[in-house]
């Protein structure tokens, strides 16, 4: 039998060192290098050491061969893990040479400290443990399996060496309003009925971006991109979808995404996986921080993470998306209208995240990948948008507040631009909703650029310093 290392990746050395002995039924097709992958392989290979009692001959109706299947699962997963605890076992036995003595090695000195447990298991020593402290819950890469916090962190630089190697970083991807946009069938609008028959004359076409989700009673729409998106994303990062929905949706929207388990595998997670009630964490992502990217289009729940964070324009296909916004104009399904794919907010992003690889791995910055950070890629780079402009801020503020500390005036300079207080003749842009301010009108007297604040929350979500005849005070597209 081929040595089980090679199959199931170096990340999880430390269980095959104590379970070498067992016989994996099957080689797991892995698709990714990632140590969540790996250890959903490695469960996966255990839940198929016992084989089906039942006959392929047999003929049995549709009722009975459900019951049999049933019975067969259940009775694999009993005797799969009876077989985990006393192979691992017997292998500790065997190591110390003391095979058929009476001291029973399942003891808490045997294993200190465990290194975590799949069903109250210990992955190590077989022991049953009904409480051994904090423990990491990864259920979205197999129910009821848990890692203690040193070995979490352990699998985590394991992880970091190998994307490093394959000069890959990691990306975090959100769904809705991210990648697509879903509504609930009751939801849809008049004008968008004609989604319904749509969907259903285009089911068989393998390239169709809408989706009628009849057991969900949903209708979702694929952002234009999203398949060139993930494609060449893929080249660059090991990628995970994290949302705040349900597990069933996330599951079925996935296989929308990618029906052939290449991009993301077991690495989908949801808001029961999360730790923090409304928030999303990096605390149950098998990867450094450093190397991390997030896409998303809501900042608000990446309050420990803002640094990772890219902010997504979100997407409005259905009404029902424009009504929880509290946005009065017509959706683009009403409008019969979409996304350009060419230069749409996942083409703009995708640009973004291959500077910001090339960047990160450039050869230039020297041979030691490990110290650097993407955190401070992505500020690098978002500090060359509006480099060279100088912007004066009029009656954006309440009177009272402190400028520097409105988000605004923030996000200006980490846009790269230097914000004033005062006008002179260094001032290139003067920021206003009111044509009629006594800073409008010396910009205009003296030729310098008029815009609403549009401009700069533009330049934010495109990436680019935008033409600003398009942002003119009183433009009614944009203000």
């Amino acid at each position: 039998m081929s040595d089980p290392r090679s199959r199931l990746g170096s990340n999880i050395g430390w269980l095959i060192d104590d379970v070498a002995n067992m016989s994996l039924a099957a080689e797991s097709p892995l698709h990714s290098s990632s140590s969540s992958d790996d250890l959903a392989a490695f469960i996966e290979a255990e839940l198929e050491l016992t084989s089906s009692d039942t006959s392929p001959n047999d003929q049995l109706d549709d009722d009975e061969e459900n019951d049999v299947e049933e019975q067969r699962i259940k009775r694999l997963k009993v005797e799969s893990i009876k077989e985990l605890q006393g192979s691992v076992m017997e292998r500790n036995q065997e190591n110390i040479g003391i095979i058929g003595t009476s001291k029973n090695l399942a003891d808490e000195d045997s294993c200190p400290p465990h290194p975590g447990f799949y069903k109250g298991l210990c992955l190590r020593c077989g022991q049953l443990v009904e409480d051994d402290g904090p423990m990491l819950s990864l259920d979205y890469i197999t129910k009821d399996l848990k890692l203690g916090t040193r070995e979490s962190d352990r699998q985590r630089k394991a992880d970091l060496k190998k994307l490093l190697r394959e000069k890959k970083l990691i990306l975090i991807l959100d769904l809705d309003h991210t990648l697509l946009n879903s509504t609930r069938l009751v939801d849809v609008s008049m004008e968008e009925e004609y989604l319904l028959s749509q969907a259903d004359s285009i089911k068989d076409d393998p390239k169709r971006s809408l989706f009628k989700l009849d057991a969900m009673h949903m209708l979702t729409k694929l952002r234009p991109f999203v398949h060139t998106f993930l494609k060449e994303a893929n080249t660059m990062f090991e990628m995970y979808i994290y949302t705040m929905a349900e597990r069933s949706y996330a599951l079925e929207i996935a296989k929308l995404l990618d029906p052939e388990k290449v991009y993301f595998n077991c690495k989908v997670i949801s808001q029961a996986d999360c730790t923090q009630r409304h928030q999303k964490g990096l605390d149950v992502v098998l990867g450094a921080e450093n190397v991390v990217l997030i896409l998303d289009d809501t900042e608000f729940v990446w309050q420990k993470h803002k640094e990772n964070l890219i902010l997504m324009e979100r997407y409005h296909y259905f009404s029902s998306s424009c009504r929880q916004f509290g946005f009065s104009a017509k959706s683009l399904s009403e409008l019969m209208k979409d996304e350009r794919e060419s230069n749409g907010a996942l083409a703009t992003i995708l640009n973004v995240l291959k500077r910001a690889h090339q960047m990160f791995f450039d050869p230039v910055l020297g041979t030691d990948l490990s110290s650097r950070d993407v955190r401070q890629v992505l500020k690098d780079i978002r500090r060359e948008i509006l480099q060279g402009c100088k912007i004066v801020f009029s009656r954006i503020f309440p009177s009272k507040s402190e400028p520097e500390d409105q988000p605004i005036w923030k996000l200006a300079e980490q846009l790269g631009a230097t914000c004033c207080t005062d006008v002179d003749v260094s001032i290139t842009h003067v920021v206003s909703t009111d044509a009629g301010t006594q800073k409008a009108q010396w910009a205009l007297q003296n030729e310098k650029f008029l815009v609403n604040p549009r401009w700069i929350e533009a330049a934010n979500y495109l990436w680019c310093r935008q033409q600003e005849e398009d942002f003119l005070i009183g433009n009614s597209r944009n203000t």
